[in-house]
């Protein structure tokens, strides 16, 4: 089978013509109109397309912001960004005294107030913790010995919401720490939980201070959030199935199509050059492209019957003659997920939030040893090449091949995971990605089908299943165990405490 070489400029097009929708969070004007033009694309290539609907009430912050009243003057306090599906004030705003939450007994006191809070970068947790690994290439490719970061950061310390709305707080000031101002602007996080019902807003580090300072002296601030709410607001889930000549079997191929970025989620983008490449082939097996909704609105798109929270869930439940190969469905041998392609690496140096000269590293999850091995042959002669393959491990595998891995679908699935990649900017982030590297992954991902429709179906197996505690060093130390595990998460907490968090 002799695949079609793809378009590095249809490709530049194509992300800026997905730049041009703005920010697509799910269910938004500028997600749909995203997907009606996937679809267009896909329609004009005289391939069918599939549509899954679904409604849902859509929260998307409208204005933002935070005044500290002082006597002689009215402090403004610049908001990095809304808390997604937190809550909303009247147009108006509220204004009450500020409550600074320093520990446990200070929440009783944040009643009918904003309640201040610290958030501390999660910086002493072992990367081993969330990661487990397969493999390197180059062989030098290392983690950073810290799993840090505004994503994992907002993840763990989730609960701040929670505490508030039983303390009857009014609002919620989050002020981001340990994390450079300009890596924590406009972040879209976390966006992994249902609606709170208590307005919360993000802070940096320098205008957290102000807040802070204000809350000691007892001083009030003006807090406004306003959200647009819509009922019944549609989103989709599509699908395509280019077919082969046994049609017991496929392949899938599948992204997110909502974001907030140029490389979340540019992975529709990659696909449409993967079946622009494909589509004339004489292809062995299906090969199903699915294009998911939700994947910024989990709690509503989430399937838990398929084994985790990912939107993709939605799809598998809703579609099981298409892959459990159950009675007379179709046997999905491989999957192959496709996200964030293009990331170059920014990381805070000597004080400055800056493009260190080298991609991202490619985040690869692998489901099982012959897939490993497939994926690294594959990318032996790249050009731009530092990856690492990964296992699913502690019950964590990120992006939306987790649940192919849960449900012992075979895997091989990009996930590349930089700090900026849930920001809202008006660049797009567009300095931040590089489409030399996108198109050398997405050349990746062709060779793979090209290698896959030649081997057997029982020769991919089944997926491993996820790895508990012990794990292979990421970050170029030693391997884990559960002994290391409990004396660098001792150190940690002993590190914590010193620094005094609230919670």
């Amino acid at each position: 089978m002799k695949i079609n070489n793809i378009s590095r400029d249809r490709m530049l097009d194509g992300i800026n013509k997905m730049n041009s929708y703005g920010t697509r969070l799910t269910g938004s004007k500028g997600h749909n109109d995203f997907i009606r033009w996937l679809k267009k694309e896909i329609g004009e290539m005289d391939i069918p397309v599939f549509s899954d609907p679904f409604y849902f009430t859509r929260w998307e912050e409208k204005r933002s912001a935070v005044e500290i009243i002082d006597e002689a003057a009215i402090i403004p306090v610049s908001v990095a960004s809304a808390y997604p599906y937190s809550g909303q004030t009247p147009k108006e705003g509220i204004t009450e005294e500020l409550v600074y939450v320093k520990s446990i007994a200070d929440i009783p006191k944040t009643a009918g107030k904003i309640a201040v809070f610290s958030i501390r970068n999660i910086n002493f947790l072992p990367s081993e913790i969330a990661f487990d690994k397969r493999s390197v290439y180059p062989g030098d490719v290392v983690l950073e010995k810290k799993y840090e970061g505004p994503v994992i950061t907002s993840f763990v310390q989730c609960f701040y919401g929670i505490i508030s709305k039983i303390t009857k707080a009014k609002a919620v000031i989050l002020i981001w720490q340990g994390l450079h101002d300009e890596m924590v602007q406009g972040q879209y996080l976390s966006f992994i939980f249902d609606y709170q019902n208590i307005p919360m807003l993000w802070v940096n580090e320098t205008e957290g201070k102000k807040v802070i300072a204000a809350a000691k002296e007892h001083k009030k601030a003006k807090f406004v959030l306003e959200a647009e709410i819509e009922e019944n607001a549609f989103s989709e889930t599509f699908y395509c199935i280019i077919k082969g000549e046994n049609q017991k079997e496929n392949v899938i191929v599948n992204t997110h199509t909502d974001g907030v970025n140029c490389v979340e989620e540019n992975g529709p983008i990659a696909l449409l050059e993967i079946m622009r490449s494909i589509k004339d082939m004489k292809l062995q097996r299906n090969h199903i492209f699915v294009f998911t909704t939700g994947h910024f609105r989990l709690p509503h798109f989430e399937d838990k019957r398929t084994g985790s929270f990912q939107s993709v869930s939605r799809w598998l439940a809703m579609h099981r003659e298409l892959w459990d190969g159950k009675k007379e469905h179709m046997k999905t041998v491989a999957d192959l997920t496709i996200e964030h392609l293009g990331c170059k690496e920014w990381r805070n140096t000597d004080g400055e939030y800056k493009y260190t000269g080298k991609p991202e590293i490619d985040l690869v999850y692998t489901g099982n040893k012959f897939m490993d091995k497939l994926y690294i042959d594959t990318v032996k002669d790249r050009k731009t090449i530092r990856t690492m393959t990964l296992r699913g491990h502690n019950a964590l595998h990120f992006g939306e091949g987790q649940n192919f891995f849960t449900m012992g679908v075979p895997e091989i699935s990009l996930v590349p995971a930089p700090y900026y990649l849930c920001a809202v900017s008006d660049s797009h982030e567009m300095e931040k990605f590089d489409i030399e590297l996108m198109t050398e992954q997405t050349e990746t991902f062709i060779k793979l089908i090209e290698k896959i429709e030649k081997i057997p179906a029982r020769s991919f197996g089944k997926s491993d299943g996820y790895s508990v505690i012990k794990a292979k060093s990421v970050s170029g130390g030693y391997d884990f165990s559960l002994k290391g595990l409990l004396e660098k998460l001792s150190d940690g907490i002993r590190k914590e405490k010193k620094y005094g968090s609230a919670v």
